[in-house]
């Protein structure tokens, strides 16, 4: 069976490493660049895998081979960019891995496989469940081990957010607030960050029991 994995972060990279000890002949593309019909064409996949993606992917792929995206939502909610963000600033601390087969829609092809998805601590407590749930879906698929389903229910899409929506205006808002505005843009994403005055303090990670926040930060 001929693989392509598509992906560029380094959660996405450690998920590639590690199928690729099962899967041999898994081809990783991790440029836009390189993600070409020509270069589909070659390797003929069976599949091929968006587990981390952020470009749009060219029709003629998408309606000649089996592109399986996996979202971090439990769709049809949260269609769009950032799922992970526009989830935690809502509270939301239970959703999905949904791979899904896609189409010419945003995020809107059949469900295939679902795993349930935790978003609390931090960001990079949440990119190892990520990779630990992805290794099981796309194994899985490989298998056949998948059902088939439209998606179901009431639908929501989000924009991808922008650098600039990583600032904080005000620390008048909850701790519960702040604690998941801080933590959702842990690195690799913009960091969360204050203007006071002509300084800008960058926050870097952040604690939260309960009752009394914390966090590390950077001065500018």
């Amino acid at each position: 069976m001929e693989i392509i994995f598509c992906g560029y972060r380094d959660w996405s990279l450690s998920l590639y490493e590690k199928l690729r000890k099962k899967h041999k002949n898994m081809v990783l593309v991790n440029s836009p660049k390189k993600l070409t019909l020509k270069f589909v064409k070659k390797i003929n996949p069976d599949y091929l895998f968006f587990p981390d993606w952020s470009w749009i992917i060219p029709k003629d792929i998408v309606n000649n081979y089996k592109c399986i995206c996996i979202h971090e939502s439990s769709l049809p909610k949260f269609r769009g960019g950032s799922p992970i963000q526009n989830q935690i600033i809502q509270n939301i601390t239970k959703t999905h891995s949904t791979a899904f087969l896609m189409d010419e829609g945003i995020d809107t092809g059949d469900i295939v496989f679902q795993k349930h998805l935790s978003l609390e601590g931090s960001i990079s407590e949440i990119f190892t469940r990520m990779i630990n749930n992805d290794y099981e879906i796309i194994n899985n698929i490989i298998k056949g081990k998948f059902k088939r389903r439209k998606q179901e229910g009431t639908s929501s899409k989000f924009k991808r957010r922008t650098p600039i929506e990583s600032e904080l205006k005000t620390l008048n808002h909850s701790k519960e607030y702040l604690y998941n505005f801080i933590r959702m843009l842990d690195d690799p994403y913009p960091n969360a960050f204050i203007r006071i005055g002509k300084r800008k303090i960058t926050f870097k990670s952040v604690e939260f029991n309960g009752n009394t926040l914390s966090f590390s930060g950077e001065l500018l």
